[in-house]
């Protein structure tokens, strides 16, 4: 100890700002999608600059944080015995992921299947709910049309991800920079259409229209909260790409070191499976039953 400093594996992090910046930015974020949405501390319904400031802080965060973590890789902070505190990192960050879609089919199952009265028995429960669930008089989204060519897109950018992948692990950078640029045209195509799906479904008024339809609120608000929430999903992970094709054009990445787009790799294939239940149980299995 007295003769300098102690070695050992670990990367002592020094005071970073990012965790309260970041903090206080998703909490301006959410607050002002509120007062966009419905008015909020005086302000009237429609004020959408709140909510775009702390978008911005957000995402000012996410480049300050990201880039300090660069340099750090770059510094050879990251030790093999860091690099597994940051896998295992990872894979606790996209098993809270997973727990919140867990939350969310419960609470969507919970109220498609007991909407009714509990006074049936629980087989017949179980059949009138597929009988009535969406409930009757709303219109909902056909499944073959714009679901079906996202899921397609989807599907179709997880082979391109794991594409260029298996390219850099191989010392192909033109293959890898080819997959990886598809893949983020792929997840902006995909966020593109349900743009145009959400704008087609407000201006012809579903899930709301129909005189009687009880719990259309219900429905209406499981379908916004779960497809919302998985395409903020879908334009963060595009974001992560975008974030290491750029590291990859400019030279960063080894086929020995690249666990930023691993990791990239890893979101990205969790947002795929999340979107197939999405499809199978919003779009397919419960998407018309009740609804025509």
């Amino acid at each position: 100890m007295a003769h300098g400093e102690v070695k050992h594996d670990y990367h002592l992090l020094p005071p970073s700002p990012w965790p309260l910046v970041g903090s206080v930015a998703a909490t301006v974020m959410a607050l002002g999608l509120v007062a966009w949405m419905k008015g909020l501390f005086g302000l009237p319904a429609g004020s959408w600059w709140l909510f775009a400031a702390g978008m911005a802080g957000v995402l000012y965060t996410m480049f300050g944080w990201w880039s300090d973590v660069v340099k750090e890789s770059r510094a050879g902070d990251h030790t093999p015995v860091v690099s597994i505190g940051l896998r295992y990192g990872m894979i606790m960050f996209i098993a809270s992921e997973v727990m919140f879609f867990v939350a969310w089919f419960w609470i969507f199952f919970e109220m498609a299947l007991f909407h009714e009265s509990r006074t049936l028995s629980a087989i017949e429960e179980v059949r009138a709910a597929w009988a009535t669930w969406p409930p009757q008089g709303i219109e909902t989204v056909p499944a073959w049309n714009l679901p079906l060519v996202n899921t397609l897109t989807l599907l179709l950018s997880g082979t391109t991800v794991t594409w260029a992948h298996h390219a850099l692990q191989t010392g192909d950078r033109k293959g890898a920079k080819i997959g990886l640029t598809l893949t983020v045209l792929l997840g902006i195509l995909f966020t593109a259409i349900q743009a145009y799906e959400y704008h087609h479904i407000l201006s012809h008024n579903y899930f709301f229209g129909g005189e009687g339809a009880e719990n259309s609120g219900l429905y209406g608000s499981s379908f916004f909260m779960a497809t919302g929430f998985h395409g903020f999903h879908v334009l963060i992970g595009t974001i992560f790409l975008l974030v290491c094709l750029i590291r990859l054009l400019r030279g960063g990445f080894t086929p020995q070191k690249h666990f930023g787009f691993e990791a990239a790799a890893w979101y990205w294939h969790f947002v795929d499976v999340v979107w197939l239940f999405l499809f199978a149980f919003i779009y397919v299995v419960f998407g018309g039953a009740g609804g025509h």
